[in-house]
């Protein structure tokens, strides 16, 4: 079963079923393009039911909404909020028309449960419009981007609480490791001893200053332009509007919006979107930096460096009997590639708006949703299934340090650097121990050289 709805190109056939109209039946008609669709990001839907929800607020108490459309339109907006209705949202990420169809999509569901909570028919439109009562004192140039920046705010909550267990479970390791002696390197080579600890404290402190990152980059999508409509002078929109806007989007979400001071500067800006890119850019960086020296700490486990052992996830080849892969630091380092990519056409679509507004927004909303989706699905991974399960391999980490030449740098403010080189060299030349070399020597005695190389004495950890 269908019905005819209109617009200014004809007539077309919708799903009688269907809360959607016909601009959203348009959208599924045009752009079949990346098989992403709106539903797939239940908490932008939220988002933009939110959006329609303070709207609807500001234009009752500004008296150009009845009160009885107005309560409908309320009470549609908390069911889309419930996610009953996420399948009502079948538009592609990626559309043209600088998310035209996104606006009309939520405006055209909120407007049909509206109707039904009326009493009315869906398609009624007179009774409750998508674009005279839904979409008043609107344009999809304020509502959509307003849509995401809330969007966005929504996500980064996951990703800051995903990220603080993250964090936890790597401090937590540096308290098991902090006593598990190992070589430090540096240019892959032996550096000075450290501790395992001191390695995974670093990598919970790194984590720590990228949280700070998102949490001030993410503010800046506080700033909102609802009440700009096309271009930012404010047509269509009674006065007050956007400020009423921005209070009521702020006590029903508790993020703290502002209207933007200059609406027209504000509706051409996506600054905010890219900075925030570049936060996750950060944090993806970070991430796979740390999943990179995971894979080499492991490696071996006969033939590598093979200090820490990651949890076996699963059979690492078809061919290769008792092989088994760092499967997990391998699909986090690809998520973060991607999120990589993603920063780049954050970039280059913020690049290409032209004069009063971006008609790129729908690809730098679908790539920061799906980075920050992809970020906070591959930091549970790899919190859960590697980090939380590593174990270090004591003994070995114990050979390697005493075996290995950069021992001679704790030895240094001792025995000299003349006395240091010449030990070095003699230990790359003959294969000696260092430690052996020292005592052979008579350059320290045996009590004074176990205190010097104490790992207490070598890496500072009490």
């Amino acid at each position: 079963m269908s019905r005819i709805e209109n617009d200014l190109i004809s007539s077309l056939l919708v799903p009688d079923n269907a809360y959607y109209g016909i601009h959203t039946q348009r959208a599924i008609n045009n752009f079949n393009i990346s098989g992403i669709k709106l539903s797939h990001y239940p908490q932008f839907i939220k988002a933009l039911a939110y959006v329609k929800w303070a709207a609807a607020e500001a234009n009752y108490e500004l008296e150009v909404l009845d009160k009885d459309i107005h309560d409908a339109i309320i009470e549609a907006c908390k069911k889309v909020i419930e996610g009953d209705y996420n399948g009502q949202f079948p538009s592609d990420m990626l559309q043209g028309g600088a998310g035209t169809s996104t606006n009309m999509n939520i405006n055209e569901v909120v407007a049909n449960i509206a109707l039904e909570i009326m009493g009315h028919k869906k398609g009624e439109y007179q009774y409750c419009s998508p674009y005279d009562h839904v979409n008043l004192s609107q344009s999809t140039n304020d509502a959509y981007p307003t849509g995401v920046k809330l969007g966005i705010l929504f996500y980064n909550e996951m990703i800051e609480d995903t990220l603080i267990e993250l964090i936890t479970a790597l401090k937590q390791k540096g308290q098991e490791l902090k006593h598990v002696i190992t070589m430090g390197r540096t240019h892959l080579q032996d550096a000075i001893p450290m501790t395992l600890g001191q390695q995974f404290d670093a990598y919970a402190a790194t984590l720590e200053k990228e949280k700070t990152s998102l949490r001030q980059s993410v503010n800046l999508c506080l700033e909102i332009n609802m009440g700009a409509t096309a271009v930012g002078t404010g047509l269509n929109a009674i006065p007050g509007y956007d400020a009423l806007c921005a209070k009521n989007l702020t006590r029903l979400t508790r993020f703290n919006f502002t209207s933007a001071k200059n609406l027209v500067e504000a509706t051409s800006n996506t600054g905010s979107f890219v900075a925030y890119s570049s936060a996750l850019k950060k944090l993806a960086t970070k991430l796979s930096k740390i999943c990179n020296d995971l894979r080499i700490l492991a490696s071996g486990p006969r033939c590598g460096v093979h200090e820490i052992n990651l949890p076996p996830m699963q059979a690492g080849s078809s061919i290769m009997p008792g092989k088994v892969n760092p499967v997990i630091p391998e699909v986090v380092s690809q998520t973060c590639f991607r999120v990589l990519a993603n920063d780049f056409a954050v970039t280059m679509a913020a690049e290409a708006g032209q004069l009063q507004l971006n008609v790129m927004e729908p690809i730098i909303t679908y790539t920061l949703l799906e980075s920050q989706n992809l970020l906070n699905n591959a930091i549970v991974c790899l919190t859960k299934n590697c980090i939380e399960g590593i174990t270090a391999n004591e003994e070995h980490c114990k050979s390697l340090v005493m075996n290995s030449i950069g021992l001679v740098t704790a030895l240094n403010p001792y025995i000299g650097y003349e006395n240091s080189t010449a030990i070095a060299k003699e230990a790359l030349e003959t294969g000696a121990n260092v430690y052996n070399l020292v005592l052979k020597k008579n350059i320290l005695s045996k009590d004074d050289l176990d205190r010097i190389l104490n790992p207490e004495n070598m890496t500072g950890v009490k």
